[in-house]
């Protein structure tokens, strides 16, 4: 019962989708939406497009690139942790040698 989809309507630079989500999500889904929308009239303010899709692509492109400098920010984190740990085991050994 967890999985079971919930319709939503979303809008999205004034246009409304209606969607199924799981129920657990929808919350994020909403966020996720009001900040795209917050995007599209950021950046309707900065630059002259001919349309929404232009807006929508400059917040696709915007967002995508959010999503990959996160992802590598964690990796990057991942990376240090490990070599951390295999610093610790070397002292460690050290230690009791």
């Amino acid at each position: 019962m967890a999985d079971q989809l919930i319709p939503a309507n979303i809008v999205i630079g004034d246009r409304t989708y209606r969607i199924k989500i799981r129920m657990q999500d929808e919350e994020a889904v909403r966020a996720t939406v009001k900040l795209i929308n917050e995007k599209i009239l950021e950046f309707k303010t900065q630059f002259s497009a001919k349309d929404m899709q232009d807006y929508i692509a400059m917040v696709l492109v915007w967002y995508a690139t959010e999503q990959s400098s996160s992802t590598r920010s964690q990796l990057d984190t991942r990376a240090i942790e490990e070599k951390l740990e295999q610093m610790e085991q070397f002292l460690d050994k050290i230690k009791q040698g």
